[in-house]
């Protein structure tokens, strides 16, 4: 990993941290938040990952204003933090443990 790349993995990640810590508190099963992405098209590649308990409980933040409040969560974090994400719904999924 260039050093580059390890500045962006670290903005990734403290970006992520907020947004999963404020999820944490709102949303029953949320577990966590993760990542993927391939540094040399950063941040088009960015693939975040959020984890439920069952699928249940991502039933129940799909059905709801989670999805929604999460998507626009992440979008402001990141534009905080200076990167623009084009289409952040399509960047998200959301999976089970």
């Amino acid at each position: 990993m260039r050093k580059s790349d390890k500045k962006v993995d670290n903005l990734i990640r403290g970006v992520l941290t907020e947004v999963c810590e404020d999820t944490l508190k709102g949303y029953d099963g949320f577990l966590w938040v993760t990542h993927t992405v391939n540094f040399s098209s950063f941040p088009q590649s960015l693939k975040i990952i959020c984890v439920f308990e069952t699928n249940q409980d991502r039933a129940n933040f799909l059905q709801g204003e989670g999805q929604q409040h999460v998507s626009k969560t992440i979008q402001k974090a990141f534009n905080k933090a200076g990167v623009q994400l084009k289409n952040v719904s399509k960047q998200i999924s959301y999976d089970i443990k």
